[in-house]
Formats: structure tokens, C-alpha cells, sequence
């Protein structure tokens, strides 16, 4: 009996453990220089990853992505000039400023991320980016946020409370991401709607251009013949002045001037 109770007990440390050492390391960083960071002491080993990732990170673009490196997944939320290519867009961000853990394989993504998105929260809670220049402050310049990490990091690594709120701040980022979606095809419904209504109305001046081209085309034969026709009463009257200038000088009507002259 004994036995089992310590069998139990070994099982339940073994499973704390497990639990604390979840999310082993996590920082927050401007560019390459840490400014808050908090490592689990069994774990130590790992802090030393962040400063291998961060310089790999572009800000251009805020992203979202994970690194895999032996059991540990290295996990992070960049804030960029530029709003993520899927659509989402955070309410608050600071470009440059990176949100970074690492975690064990068997944690999952949602739950790192859940974190990820409440310490940002918090830390900009705290420092709001209008009135804070994260680029002028020097490595561990927020040291005082390193209490907050330590203990969003034991929430969030070994209650199931903390796990449940972590999910939840996923599926809200997921949810986010959701109705942009649908407003961005909303959107591209409407320009559909309207790209339909410049086609037809491309239709109808395409038919009056038609229309004007057949009607111009007649007036012009009309035009042609009127011009035709006055050209040839132009070259009678011009022939009837010749017969008329010629005859009144050989003697009209009986042209005798001209015919007796031979």
C-alpha cells in the first residue's frame, strides 16, 4: 500500500515537472536586444536559442511562426510595419518588438501562442507604444516585466486554468482572423457586384457605338451623293455658261457668224 502511495506521489512529481519545465524560456525583445526575459533554472540551456532566432526575424511584415529544435519548439509573434499576410491585424503593436517561447513539442501551438498573445497584451498594457521608444532602451531595460513573465509562465505551463485561457486567446486570434476573412471576401463580392455593373453598362456603349458607327456610315453615302450630285449640276451649268458664252459670239440661235465664217 505504501508502495502505491509512493508510486502515485513519484508520478505526480514526475508530472509537475513535466508541466513546469513546459514552457521552459521566454523573453521579449526589440530587434536583437532583450528587454524582459525569464528561464526555468532546470532549463537554462535553452535561453541561449533566443539569441540565435532573433536576428533571423524580419519585422518587415508582422508574422507568426514556430522553429523546431530537438524536443523544444521555439515559438514567436514579430510585430512588423505591415499587417500579417493572412489578413489578421493586431489592435495594438509596436514594429520590431518580438514575443518569444520555448516550449516542449508535447505543449502543442496553442497554448504557447494563447501565452504569446496575453504577454503582449500585458507588456503593452504597460508601455504603451505612443509613449514608449523600445529601440532606445538597453538590453534588460524592462527588467521589471521579468515578474510578469515568470508568472503568466507557471500559469499558463502548469494550471489548467491557465492552459484553458491560453487556448481561448488562440481561438480569439483564430476568430479575428475569421471575420477579416469574410470581410475581405464581402468586399471582393461587392467589387464583383460592381465589376458586373461596368460590364454591362461597357455593353450598352459598346451597342450605342455600334449603333452611332451604322448611322454615321449612312450619313456618310448621304453626304456622298448630295456631293455627287451637286458636283454634276456643277459641271452642266458650267458646260451650258461655255455653250452660251461660245454661241452668243458665233450669233445665236442660228450660229450664222460662225457657220457662214467657214
Amino acid at each position: 500500500m505504501r508502495r502505491r502511495h509512493l508510486s502515485v506521489a513519484a508520478s505526480q512529481l514526475q508530472a509537475s515537472e513535466l508541466s513546469l519545465t513546459s514552457t521552459s524560456s521566454s523573453c521579449i525583445a526589440h530587434r536583437t536586444t532583450i528587454l524582459t526575459e525569464h528561464t526555468i533554472s532546470a532549463a537554462s540551456n535553452t535561453s541561449s536559442l533566443a539569441s540565435l532566432i532573433l536576428p533571423k526575424i524580419s519585422h518587415e511584415r508582422s508574422q507568426k511562426l514556430t522553429y523546431t529544435h530537438n524536443e523544444n519548439f521555439i515559438h514567436y509573434i514579430a510585430d512588423g510595419s505591415e499587417p500579417s499576410s493572412d489578413g489578421g491585424s493586431d489592435s495594438t503593436s509596436a514594429p520590431g518588438l518580438t514575443y518569444l517561447v520555448i516550449a516542449r513539442s508535447d505543449l502543442g501551438r496553442r497554448i504557447p501562442f494563447g501565452f504569446l498573445v496575453e504577454i503582449k497584451k500585458r507588456f503593452l498594457a504597460e508601455r504603451s507604444p505612443d509613449s514608449t521608444d523600445f529601440a532606445s532602451l538597453p538590453p534588460y531595460g524592462a527588467a521589471n516585466f521579468n515578474t510578469t513573465l515568470k508568472g503568466l509562465m507557471i500559469e499558463y505551463g502548469t494550471t489548467q486554468g491557465g492552459q484553458r485561457d491560453a487556448i481561448g486567446n488562440a481561438q480569439n486570434e483564430i476568430e479575428n482572423v475569421k471575420g477579416i476573412m469574410t470581410e475581405n471576401i464581402e468586399r471582393v463580392l461587392e467589387r464583383g457586384e460592381r465589376i458586373d455593373l461596368l460590364v454591362d453598362k461597357t455593353d450598352r456603349l459598346g451597342g450605342n457605338a455600334h449603333e452611332f458607327r451604322v448611322r454615321s456610315r449612312g450619313l456618310r453615302r448621304k453626304m456622298w451623293w448630295k456631293n455627287v450630285k451637286l458636283m454634276a449640276l456643277l459641271i452642266l451649268v458650267v458646260i451650258f455658261l461655255i455653250y452660251l458664252f461660245v454661241g452668243f459670239g458665233c450669233g445665236l440661235p442660228g450660229w450664222s457668224k460662225c457657220v457662214g465664217g467657214k
